[in-house]
């Protein structure tokens, strides 16, 4: 079975010095291997043509035989690294937490630890009879989601 460190590494290598970046590799049992780039940018097909001969260089197909796919991940899939919430800040989210909520607002921060997503809320103003709708800062740490989903809007 390929060595999934070995192969992150090259893949990793083969990114370097391009806005591109590694968002999820996946070996299966039986050596088929998916490999899912995102970018700052966009990506195109000789970006992942670049990555599939890396890999090919790297894991001679003669001594353990695979299967290889390179691609981009998908714009209806949950972002899974840092590098794709920094990459969507200030697009709109669906945010479902690990205890059941779901959020709905604009990515608006992100660090190593998690983001925060700006969400409109109805309060009660004081002196006002009427709630009135305000943005609030909600902070949430990557390990306390299920999923975070980009809002698609045409």
């Amino acid at each position: 079975m390929i060595d999934k460190t070995a192969l992150t590494q090259v893949i990793n290598d083969a990114l370097e010095g391009t806005d591109m970046f590694l968002v999820e590799v996946k070996v299966s049992r039986d050596n088929i291997i998916d490999v899912a780039l995102d970018s700052m940018g966009d990506i195109n097909i000789d970006d992942c043509v670049m990555v599939n001969n890396a890999v090919l260089d790297a894991f001679d197909r003669d001594v353990e035989d695979y299967e290889l796919t390179v691609g981009s991940y998908g714009i209806t899939s949950p972002l899974l690294v840092p590098r794709q919430y920094e990459k969507n800040l200030g697009e709109e989210a669906e945010v479902l937490t690990a205890d059941g909520r779901k959020l709905k607002g604009t990515l608006s921060a992100c660090d190593d630890e998690g983001f925060t997503v700006t969400i409109p809320t109805k309060v009660k103003v004081e002196g006002k009879k009427r709630p009135e709708m305000v943005m609030m800062d909600t902070v949430l740490k990557y390990n306390e989601i299920k999923y975070t989903k980009i809002i698609i809007k045409f």
